[in-house]
This record gives structure tokens, sequence and C-alpha cells, in this order.
């Protein structure tokens, strides 16, 4: 009976401890006297490099709003921003981990990432369709039989197609890029037929090109899905400080500043536009603050 009472006792203490071990991302920051932000170096319009070591993008400003509220709550006004990138492999384990405070960037918030990370309410809603050359004379998913199709490792495009409905029996080669640069040079440098992933994205890619005319985004939409700031999962806290800051974007109309400025403005580095217009699905998210997984969207 006495050992029973130890046990038991250690099997309490170590409960206390994973307790007082849960995340506390505010005090991490504090702690290491800076805020770090995780973004990618090719997912314009919402998160890129310009070639000068700056990062910047739809979803940078967001996440700069963000980063000055936690510099209040800290009261640190001067504390420094680092920028951080990451992939599409890694982006999940560096949110876990701590490597990053928040991942800025262009994932989707699905099932399977709530389960290792929490997202900030759906500040994008994106389809995921296909870029060809405008010569090519692909316009459809069936169109993609015998051909070779490119996207990025770490990412659910191919495996959407292969799941779409008009992608059944649908034979084609797969060819992955390290990342949406390189997926898309394998495009451009016409190793790849066509190349899958979010529409923004392509666009993105496209519009900076060195000849945007030659590429066009076409055929059906595999999937759409909401896109988010990711944060550490667990961590109460931290998610409401995200959570309000980016309800109060939506609320006060700051983020559709935020989105014109990216989405239909010229942007760097070559001062072109996107020209995508906010969908309806998107404004719906805004008017409807949420952080619903893809599944939930697919079920519409």
């Amino acid at each position: 009976m006495k050992k029973l009472a130890l046990a038991l006792a250690a099997v309490l203490a170590c409960g206390t401890v994973t307790v007082a071990q849960a995340a506390d991302t505010l005090a991490k920051i504090k702690s290491a006297g800076k805020i770090v932000i995780g973004t990618r170096d090719s997912s314009a319009p919402l998160a890129y490099t310009t070639g000068d070591g700056k990062y910047t993008g739809y979803h940078v400003d967001v996440c700069l709003k963000i980063a000055d509220a936690i510099k209040a709550n800290l009261k640190a006004p001067t504390m420094p921003v680092e920028y951080t990138v990451v992939t599409s492999a890694n982006r999940v384990p560096l949110v876990q981990n701590g490597t990053v405070d928040m991942e800025c960037g262009s994932t989707t918030n699905n099932t399977a990432r709530q389960g290792q990370v929490s997202f900030a309410p759906t500040t994008f809603v994106t389809n995921v369709r296909t870029a060809v050359k405008a010569n090519s004379g692909i316009t459809s998913i069936a169109q993609l039989n015998g051909k070779t199709v490119a996207t990025t490792t770490g990412t659910t495009s191919v495996q959407l197609l292969r799941k779409h409905e008009k992608g059944a029996g649908v034979d084609f080669k797969e060819l992955f890029g390290k990342d949406h640069a390189d997926s898309f040079l394998l495009l451009e440098s016409g190793r790849a037929d066509a190349f899958v992933m979010d529409d923004n994205i392509l666009a993105g890619l496209i519009v900076n090109s060195k000849a945007p005319a030659e590429f066009k985004i076409v055929g059906e939409s595999l999937s759409e899905e909401p896109i988010a700031i990711m944060i550490p999962k667990d961590d109460p806290a931290y998610k409401k400080l995200v959570d309000d800051t980016v309800i109060g974007l939506m609320k006060s109309g700051e983020l559709d500043k935020i989105y014109t400025k990216w989405f239909m403005s010229p942007i760097p580095p070559r001062n072109a536009t996107v020209g995508m217009a906010m969908s309806a699905s998107l404004k719906n998210a805004i008017a409807n603050p949420n952080d619903k997984p893809a599944e939930a969207y697919a079920k519409k």
C-alpha cells in the first residue's frame, strides 16, 4: 500500500510539472527580448522577400500589427522584431518548438495541423488551381494526363489533384520544388507542364516573373482553403492577444486596407498588380471571424 501511495504521488507530481510547462509564449518573448516572425521567401503577395534581406507582404503586415500588440502587452515599445525563413516542410515544427513566435506565410488551417498548432482567425481564403504556360493549350485537369506536374515539397496540392473527382484516372508525373520559387522555375524552364498551388501564390509568382504574359491560371478549383497566421498550441493567453488583434483589424476596416495594398495595388519588386479582388468567402470570414479548418469549407 505504501508503494502504491508513493507511485500515485509520483504520478501527481508529474502531472503538476506538465501543467507548469504549458506554453507561455509571452513570457518566452519577454525573456528573449525579441519577437521572432516566421515567414516565407516566395509566397507573394502573402509573404516574400524583395531580395534585399527584407520580408514583406499581406500576412507580414498583419503579423507586424500582432507584434505591436505584443510590445504593448509587455510594455516594451522598442522590442526588436526578427525574421526567420520557414519552408512548407519545417513551418509546423518551428512553431511547435518555439523557434518562431508566429508563422506569417501561406499556411492552410486544417484539422491535422490543428492537432499540432493553433491558428488565428482566417485572413485569406485560397483556391488551389493550376498555372501553365499561356501557349500550352491546357485548360483543365483532364488535360494534365501524361504531363509533368510541379508542386512544392511539404504541401498537399498534388494529393488534392489526385483526390479530385475530375482528376480520377489522370496519369501525371510529379516533380517537387524545394520552395514555391523553385516550383515555378520548373514550369518556367519547361521541366514541368503545370504547377499546382494556391491561386494567390501562383498569381504572385506570375506577376513578378520576367514575362507575366507567358503564364496563366487555369482549370477547376481543387479545394477552397482558409489561410491564417499559425501560433503555438495550448497557450490561451497568447491566442487571445493574437485573435483580438486580428479581429480588431477586421472590425476597424484596417484589414481591408492591407488587402487592397497587396492585392489591388502595385507591389515590389516590379511594381506590378496582382489584381485579385477579395472573394465572397474571405468577406464572410472577415464579417464572421473564425478559425475553422479547411474541412469546414469542404462541407459547404
